[in-house]
């Protein structure tokens, strides 16, 4: 077996960082969150620097990852053509650009293409540079956007004639989400409040009849949400008559809806907000279609003829006593989403047993009667499968999005009339390490309660039933689901032997709506426990080495690792923490950072004594001791806006002065970056190499020069 990371001299050298900057009235490190004081930042520099010369006998191998993983990919992309009502529209990214180039002709005529947006040209003065929405306005002849220039996830608002209008500042300080009413004139947007909580939704009249000076009349504010728990955003039904206007929590929602033609006319209330149900709201013609949580904890989905939310609304009566069931709820699936068509709709559904989602087609006839039923087929399991960009209400040609852990990203489109499928595109692979040649595995692990873990493992097939080296990645957090997918960066793990693996914990929606509930709130330490199983159930398989595993979380799937380490610090050789959750309790004690109140139905209020003791009870930062932690390569950036630049740096600096590592403990970060790290592909693609060079390092799967180790 190849050599493992050393272990780390428990000495504080006086020239470490930690050393340097350290206030013996503040063990805590608490004085790190004080942004503008000058020590701040050059502590972080000097981390940086720290990071730098450690990792300098590395940089060959990162080079050699980072070249690989782009040989292995097409670099010149040219996105799918979606046509819509006058115009086909589709991005092109050049071979040495980071940003894509947008384009169109009119519909049927191919050969009259013309550039509309250069986002290369727009990033080439910026540091950072994010997109945060595009919305091209009903007649297709302007385009208004959001653009990030900071990494602080506050935007800026342009418009433009097409195609080569000039862009005109409109507006600055928003939010990222737009789109038009069908008026032709009107744009809605979102603003925060001081936590940086999106809490209000307004229309902005624009003048668009000179394309050659476009101007704004002043915003009006059209819905603002008092309750710091909630949240609001909004989106526009395929059917283009309603805009649906939401107001929600982690646990509870309500929507209002707008005429989309007439979009100054006043908000219409669709049900009032009841705590702990979600309601989701879809059109056709006539009829409302409601997914919802009410006395149906998986969902249920339910239809309403559109008159009677104003008639209701009058009599001042409940309108969910005129609901009619369509999809019953169902102990074994969840509910996750619909999309409605002319025709009927698009179901997606997860079943809990398999931790798998489907795609249903149901074609109606009226409101309720089902004409038609299809589950769509699955090229494997586990694997994922989406509707794609179907922007035609009444189309009967879907476009899918199918991927796995072997399989790359392909799109096709399902013709529902024959049935027939056409391949449009698949992610297309060069080099040594072909979809053939992996293998994906799924075990069920057993935790600590009895409940049965999802894991899943992918390797190069012709090292299956040898013990690996292994990542596992985690996340657990929000509900939010680890389908499948394809990556070519993980090509060059692969390729060198090493095992991905994915530990599918309670407190994600992998296994659907009670899976999210078993990991959250008073149930959270479900989620630490799974994923220590998850690292075992590898071990005993005979698929992982127990010896090489390395840990990977990011944001919240950072405090999964973070308290997972403290629990069991030796289970792992190394960890990666990325903009890591891991000071959990001083957050949630702040209302006014952004995000904490909205925050409280995950995590929960430690105004409450016993929510406060439970948080602390797995708080990474507040259960630190002299434990063998294993060497730790922690990520933060300075414009992160959902977890602090402070937080990994906190966690840094205080096992650095514990001193009981088994190796190294590294900061970095990203000076110039948000919560998403770097922008722009290349960045991103070198920033993904680093990581991935430490973890073969970490692995004892590639070596340093160890003259050059941390003291």
């Amino acid at each position: 077996m190849k050599a493992q990371p050393p272990r780390h001299n428990s000495c504080l050298s006086s020239a470490s960082p930690v050393s340097r900057f350290r206030r013996p009235e503040d063990s805590d490190w608490h004085w790190l969150e004080q942004r503008d004081d000058p020590e701040v930042t050059a502590f972080l520099e000097a981390a940086n620097q720290e990071f730098a010369d450690w990792f300098a006998p590395l940089e060959g191998l990162v080079e050699r990852l980072y070249h690989g993983h782009l040989a292995r990919r097409e670099l010149a992309v040219h996105g799918l053509r979606t046509p819509l009502d006058h115009y086909t529209v589709w991005s092109e990214t050049a071979t040495n650009a980071d940003y894509p180039l947008w384009w169109r002709h009119p519909n049927g005529q191919e050969d009259t293409a013309e550039c509309f947006l250069d986002l290369e040209d727009r990033s080439k003065a910026q540091a950072f540079f994010e997109i945060g929405d595009m919305a091209l306005s009903p007649d297709e002849e302007w385009l208004a956007w959001t653009e990030d220039t900071r990494g602080d996830e506050t935007f800026t608002l342009y418009l433009k004639h097409l195609p080569a209008g000039e862009p005109v500042l409109l507006l600055d300080e928003i939010g990222p989400e737009l789109t038009w009413a069908e008026d032709g004139h009107t744009l809605l947007f979102t603003r925060y409040d001081a936590t940086q909580r999106p809490d209000s939704i307004w229309r902005l009249p624009v003048a668009v009849g000179n394309p050659d000076s476009p101007a704004a009349s002043e915003p009006v504010l059209i819905l603002r949400e008092g309750d710091t728990e909630f949240w609001v955003g909004f989106g526009k039904t395929r059917s283009r008559e309603w805009l649906i206007l939401e107001s929600a929590s982690k646990d509870t929602s309500e929507c209002h809806l707008l005429p989309a033609r007439s979009p100054a006319s006043p908000p219409r209330l669709f049900r009032a907000r009841e705590q702990g149900v979600e309601v989701g709201v879809d059109h056709r013609p006539g009829h409302f279609y409601v997914l919802h949580n009410r006395n149906a904890p998986h969902f249920s989905l339910d239809v309403v003829d559109d008159w009677r939310i104003t008639e209701s609304t009058e009599r001042g009566e409940d309108p969910c006593v005129h609901w009619q069931p369509l999809i019953a709820h169902r102990e074994d699936a969840t509910l996750e989403g619909i999309d409605a068509f002319a025709w009927g709709l698009v179901v997606t559904e997860r079943d809990h047993h398999e931790a798998q989602v489907h795609v249903r087609i149901l074609e109606l006839e009226g409101a309720l009667g089902i004409h038609r039923e299809e589950r769509l087929p699955l090229p494997e399991t586990p694997c994922s499968l989406a509707l794609g960009d179907t922007p035609h209400f009444d189309t009967r040609c879907l476009r899918l999005r199918e991927e796995s852990f072997t399989l790359p990203v392909s799109w096709m489109t399902h013709d529902l009339d024959s049935g027939e499928r056409r391949l449009l595109k698949q992610q297309a692979l060069h080099g040594d390490l072909t979809p053939e040649q992996l293998v994906c595995e799924r075990l069920w692990a057993t935790s600590h309660d009895g409940e049965r873990i999802p894991v899943s493992v992918v390797m190069r097939a012709d090292l299956a039933g040898h013990p690996l080296p292994t990542l596992l990645y985690g996340y657990g957090a929000y509900g939010e689901v680890l389908d499948p997918w394809f990556s070519i960066a993980r090509l060059e793990l692969l390729a060198r032997g090493v095992a991905f693996a994915v530990a599918h914990v309670r407190g994600g929606g992998d296994r659907g709506e009670p899976w999210y509930l078993a990991g959250k709130l008073e149930h959270k330490e479900n989620s630490f426990r799974d994923f220590l199983t998850a690292r075992n159930a590898l071990v005993e398989a005979g698929i992982s080495d127990g010896e090489r595993i390395t840990a990977y979380g990011a944001s919240a799937g950072g405090l999964l690792v973070g308290a997972s380490l403290n629990l069991a610090p030796e289970a792992f050789c190394a960890a990666v923490l990325d903009v890591p959750f891991v000071d959990v309790l001083r957050t949630m004690e702040n209302p006014d950072l952004p995000l904490t109140t909205a925050e409280y139905t995950e995590w929960g209020n430690p105004d409450d004594p016993g929510t406060r003791k439970r948080i602390r009870d797995y708080s990474p930062l507040d259960n630190l001791s002299a434990q063998p932690w294993p060497t730790v390569f922690l990520q933060g950036s300075w414009h992160d806006t959902r977890v602090p630049y402070w937080e990994p740096a906190k966690l840094y600096a205080r096992l650095t002065e514990l001193g009981t590592a088994r190796g190294p403990v590294m900061l970095r970060t990203d000076m110039s970056a948000g919560h998403g790290g770097a922008s722009g592909r290349f960045k991103a693609w070198h920033d993904n190499a680093r990581q991935d060079a430490y973890i073969l390092w970490s692995l004892g799967v590639e070596s340093r020069d160890d003259s050059r180790k941390l003291s």
